[in-house]
Formats: structure tokens, sequence, C-alpha cells
């Protein structure tokens, strides 16, 4: 393939890369978004995939073709949304294992039956390994590496390599349930790259996740505005600007004004995201944490359980704007479609349902 490449004013300088953890780790990405992922212009070999630097991945997948060289195998991984090129180098006990396959056969001999010999457990050792880097079509592979573009095509150049035994696709399974979290919670995320010395959050983003952990350490259900607005006290400033005698003091929001205007965007923001939701749009304003709210839970479960039930949702189980709409008029007006994908989400990994497509739902 042609590998495509990022226009030099749309990538990070490169001095910010390393401010990006992805950039460190081995990024879990589907085999079709390493192949499609975008070359820098200013450093070969590293790729960008929603403006997160990239140059090293890991993948599991099926072998669905293979080559052995002298020196390296090459397996074609397959996970479902994409092949990918591995190149596999054998290590050199391998290696001399191939050549001299007897090498360490015929000594100490004079070693007594049932005592611990060295040379056939080292033997042992080798076959084990020989056994997990030499895989045949239809097994599993795990591989880490660097990518590379060799020749016009996007590979792996693999630093790890393992057959993956799973006869109950336990593995499979866990890895398929672990990458949209990843892909949700980091790479769909765009990187919060800093370009002064300055703060790399703004003032809402910090009280946004000053709240959210307040709410996730204490485990609140519900709240009022007042009982989180001096969390945030610190973020405003509130020392007043010196004047001369002569000199009338410039007019603007006195600190309680930015904080309760700090505090309504906050609470708008984690509406807007699903964290937290007014049940009930009165005088007494109170939130109610999506989380933590196990009437919406179970409201949201008994819908799909009862509404799986009827022919016309049998098949494929419940849409997400169906749930939303039945929610609606059994639960609360106020409830979002961000709060209902929250909920969907937690009772999934509670295997409380099971998602049959991207939006429809069932019970087990």
């Amino acid at each position: 393939m042609q590998a495509a490449t990022k226009d030099p004013s749309e990538e990070p300088p490169s001095v910010l890369w390393g401010l990006d953890p992805i950039f460190s780790a081995f990024a879990r990405l589907y085999v079709r978004d390493i192949l499609q992922m975008t070359e820098s212009t200013q450093v070969p070999g590293i790729y960008f995939y929603n403006s997160h630097p990239i140059y090293k991945v890991d993948a599991l997948g099926t072998v669905v073709y293979k080559r052995e060289r002298e020196d390296f195998f090459c397996y074609g991984v397959d996970d479902g949304t994409g092949v990918i090129n591995c190149l596999c180098w054998k290590s050199n006990l391998f290696r001399e294992e191939e050549e001299d396959p007897g090498k360490s056969g015929g000594k100490h001999s004079d070693v007594s039956p049932g005592s611990f010999n060295p040379v056939t457990e080292l033997k042992k050792l080798r076959e084990a390994q020989q056994k997990h880097c030499r895989l045949e079509i239809g097994e599993l592979l795990r591989v880490r590496g660097p990518v590379k573009t060799s020749r016009h095509q996007r590979e792996i150049m693999a630093s790890t390599y393992y057959k993956v035994n799973d006869p109950v696709m336990a593995v499979q399974i866990a890895w398929m349930m672990e990458i949209p979290q990843l892909y949700r919670q980091c790479y769909d995320k765009p990187p919060q790259l800093q370009h002064n010395a300055e703060s790399d959050t703004s003032s809402l983003s910090k009280a946004t996740n000053i709240i959210k952990d307040f709410l996730k350490q204490k485990s609140v259900s519900r709240f009022r505005p007042y009982d989180v607005q001096d969390l945030l006290q610190p973020l405003v400033s509130c020392q007043p600007q010196s004047t001369s005698a002569d000199q009338e003091p410039e007019a603007g929001p006195s600190a309680c004004q930015q904080l309760r205007q700090l505090l309504k965007e906050t609470l708008e923001l984690l509406q807007d995201e699903g964290i937290i939701y007014r049940k009930v749009k009165s005088q007494d304003e109170i939130y109610h944490v999506t989380a933590q709210d196990k009437d919406l839970l179970i409201a949201v479960k008994d819908i799909i359980r009862e509404d799986s039930k009827r022919e016309k949702y049998a098949e494929k189980g419940c849409h997400i704007l169906h749930i939303l709409s039945a929610v609606r008029q059994r639960h609360s007006l106020n409830v979002s479609k961000a709060a209902l994908e929250l909920v969907l989400r937690s009772l999934e990994c509670n295997s409380d349902i099971v998602s049959t497509s991207e939006h429809h739902y069932t019970v087990f």
C-alpha cells in the first residue's frame, strides 16, 4: 500500500509527542486503522491516528498466510478488520537448534535417571520456544513491535511474538471487549499537547475533572449545585487588581459571579457527557449521577427485558432510540442519549444485557 502522509501544518511539533502517553505505549489498534494511519513528514516511521503519534502497536489475530526464511518468519495476521504482514525474527537459539538438532544430544550420559539434567531441560525449553514461535495457518498470534512501511506495504516488525492457546476463545473475547473501551477512552479523544509552559487544561476542563473525581470517590447518587461549588473555589482568582488613588478599578465580574458561571458551565458539560442529569426540572435544582442511579439502571434493564420478548425485537433486540423513548416515558423526560449510552455500557459490562449490533441490545 502507498503510505499516506500528513500535512506538516496539521502535525503537532515532534518535541511535544512525548507528552502524549500513547506515544510511549504499544497501541492496541485495529489492523484496519494500522493500515490507514498517516505517516509523519517530520520523522519517518512515526504514524498518526487521530493526531496521536504512534510508532509501535500490539495486535492479536489469526494467521492467514505464512512464509519462512532462514532468519525470520513472515505471518499474515487477520483480526477481522484487515490483514497485516508481521515480520518475526528467529532467535539465535532457534537458529542453532535448526542448524544442528542433535547438538545437545549424547552429552552427560552419566547423569543418573530421575536426577536433574540441565541439557535435557534446555532441550525441552528450546522445543517449547520453537512450538510457540512456529505457527500454522489458523492459529492465533499475539505480536508487538514498531510499524514500518517497506516497499509501499505497511507491516509490523515484531519485537515480541508468540502463539496464543485459546481453545474456548476467552482471550479473543476479552480482547474484543477491551479494544472498544481503549478507543473511547484514549484513541478517539484528541491528544492534550501543550505548546507553552502554562497549564494544559482550561479552567472548565479542570473543574469538570474535579467534580468527576468527587462524584466517583464519594459514590454520590445525587447532589445540589451548592454541594460542589466550594470544590471549584481554588480555580477562581480572588485577588483584586491593585489600583492607585486616582484610578478607578476596572469593571468586571466578581469572584462569586465567576464561580457561579464556572459551576453552571461545568454542570452543563457534565450533562452533555451524560455523567449527570436532572430527573425533574424545578426550582430545587437536583442532579442525579447516572452511574449511581439504581432506579434508572433498573428501568433500562426492565425495558430491554420486556420489549425483547416482543416479536418485533426478538431477532435483533431493542434499538437505542426505542429504549431512549421508553425511558423518557417511564422514568424521566430529561434523560439524554449520552446518559443512556453510559447506562447501557454499564449494564453490558455487568453482563445484564448484550449488544447484538452497534445500536441494538437484548438480554441473555
